[in-house]
């Protein structure tokens, strides 16, 4: 059965939170998460990115 669709914020503002299964390491090396970067700096063309924050 698939989940319910989100709801459209009303104010254009969503909480993004990128975690590993089991809280495992998402970035198994530099070059991954070079990469990583890398598409979040090209996606910021496209939407404004409020605040930031990585937490290792």
């Amino acid at each position: 059965m698939p989940r319910k669709a989100r709801e459209k914020s009303k104010t254009g503002i969503y909480h993004i939170m990128l975690r590993g299964i089991n809280r495992e390491t998402i970035f198994q090396s530099d070059d991954d998460y070079i990469k990583f970067i890398s598409i979040i700096q090209q996606l910021r063309n496209n939407v404004e990115i409020i605040w930031w924050r990585w937490v290792n």
